[in-house]
């Protein structure tokens, strides 16, 4: 009974500092994270308010770019902090309801998650998503049933224009990624805006994706090219259960 105890106080201190801080923040970034939900499908949230060095109102502008990049920053750190809460159970209850994932109830999200615009990432039954992945869901990223992600996958919806002369961020709803059902995809691959993997596909580890992979293929190398087919005749249907703490 005594190691029980101890066991249940160790549980509750690990957890404590996180959890206190998300519940005490909980209204105010629930409330951001729907403006920005409305807010990102017309521009880029974050820089609404850019220094304009020809506005009448310098200051003005400067004080209102400072908060909201201080807002948005904070979120980013509470996003971090609900990623490293061991309980599933919290971790997902804090992602449906402050960072708006639409989880359905069988998907599982692992250990140490980074998940940009939250609002913008549909998980399908029975998706999982390795831990340590990073989701950059701010054009959107739509992941089917039965989707499996390795460890430390990185799937990214936005881009930097290395030709315009100020580096400018011109993502737009057409770098969205979607997943199909039952893709396969290994550790320490990395996924770039605009691609569509066709259901059943195997991305081997360590792969860069460039462009849109047909059904059922098997890609590997940077870039991911095809070389090989995987089975049609796919059945299996993951159940939801999970490793606990983690």
């Amino acid at each position: 009974m005594i190691i029980i105890l101890t066991f249940i106080f160790l549980f509750i201190v690990i957890l404590f500092k996180r959890i206190i801080l998300l519940f005490i923040f909980f209204i105010p970034l629930r409330i951001f994270n729907k403006k920005a939900h409305r807010f990102y499908s017309t521009q880029n949230f974050v820089n609404k308010t850019t220094f304009d060095s020809h506005s009448s109102n310098k200051k003005s502008v400067f004080l209102k770019s400072s908060i909201l990049n201080f807002v948005y920053g904070f979120n980013r750190y509470c996003d971090f902090q609900c990623g490293r809460i061991p309980s599933h159970f919290i971790r997902n209850f804090l992602y449906r309801n402050i960072w708006l994932v639409k989880i359905s109830k069988k998907a599982i999200i692992y250990w140490g998650a980074e998940i940009r615009a939250g609002y913008n990432l549909v998980l399908e039954e029975g998706s999982i998503i390795g831990d340590n992945s990073l989701l950059d869901a701010r054009q959107g990223i739509t992941i089917g049933r039965n989707v499996n992600l390795s460890s430390r996958v990185s799937i990214y919806t936005e881009q930097h224009d290395h030709r315009d002369l100020y580096f400018k961020n011109n993502s737009d709803s057409a770098y969205r990624v979607k997943i199909d059902d039952r893709v396969w995809i290994g550790p320490n691959v990395i996924i770039l805006h605009s691609v569509h993997i066709g259901e059943g596909a195997v991305i081997a580890a360590g792969s860069v994706v460039t462009k849109s992979i047909p059904p059922f293929s098997i890609v590997a190398g940077i870039p991911a090219k095809k070389i090989g087919e995987r089975n049609k005749n796919l059945k299996y249907e993951f159940d939801g259960n999970f490793l606990p703490f983690y």
